[in-house]
């Protein structure tokens, strides 16, 4: 299924054995085609083993081409029966950009997305509840200041977003492999605040439950 009519087939890689349990779908920058995100596909089908990706070509312009870059998210997600949590949308540059504001448009689409020397066409207003953000950013880039990108940490906070930014010294507007490197460790390693206060909720309240009457001696460890 082309991404629109006039450009190529997406470049979709499918685990050699078994159903793919996560989607990953990446966006590269402007001027530059699916190619340029080759390195953090290959990075993830080697860290998950059993996820499908999927790099569209010529999604650039958040304003006119949401819509259609959502309709085929959701194309690919019911064809393999993949629901938004098993899907993060990752992308480079204006790649970014439209992964942000695609994850924003439809709350549903993907628990986490990955935003690598991009940000936001327009300041978030809100934020989507079941979705994780990780931006990926160098100390150098020219093009997208780290200031800004800071900025819109503390406004994600300010919305309660679920957000995480690491900086690369050294590094400007590129897609460095020290980047793709920390994604995988993000990817592996960060629990969504909505499932750590989930839990700290189930605690509490076993915890509570569990607390004796004042006059049964006994003594909790």
């Amino acid at each position: 299924m082309a991404t629109k009519p006039g450009l190529p087939e997406p470049m979709i890689f499918v685990p050699a054995q078994g159903r793919p349990q996560l989607l990953f779908v990446l966006l590269h920058g402007e001027a530059a085609g699916p190619e340029q995100l080759m390195p953090l596909a290959d990075a993830l089908k080697q860290a998950f083993p059993l996820c499908m990706v999927v790099l569209p070509h010529g999604y650039h312009d958040p304003a006119n081409q949401l819509p259609d870059l959502i309709a085929q998210i959701q194309h690919w997600q019911q064809a393999y029966g993949l629901s938004g949590q098993q899907t993060a949308l990752a992308g480079f540059s204006q790649g970014a950009t439209l992964a942000l504001e695609a994850s924003h448009a439809q709350h549903d689409l993907a628990g986490r997305v990955l935003a690598f020397s991009g940000l936001y066409a327009t300041p978030p207003t809100d934020v989507p509840p079941a979705t994780m953000f990780h931006f990926f950013h160098g100390a150098n880039d020219k093009q997208v200041s780290v200031d800004n990108v800071e900025l819109t940490l503390s406004r994600l906070a300010e919305l309660q977003g679920d957000a995480t930014l690491d900086v690369a010294s050294r590094i400007g507007h590129e897609l460095h492999d020290a980047l793709i490197k920390q994604a995988i460790v993000r990817l592996q390693t960060c629990v969504p605040l909505r499932s750590w206060e989930a839990a700290m909720n189930s605690l509490q309240q076993q915890g509570s439950e569990s607390v004796p009457s004042a006059d049964t001696g006994r003594t909790l460890h």
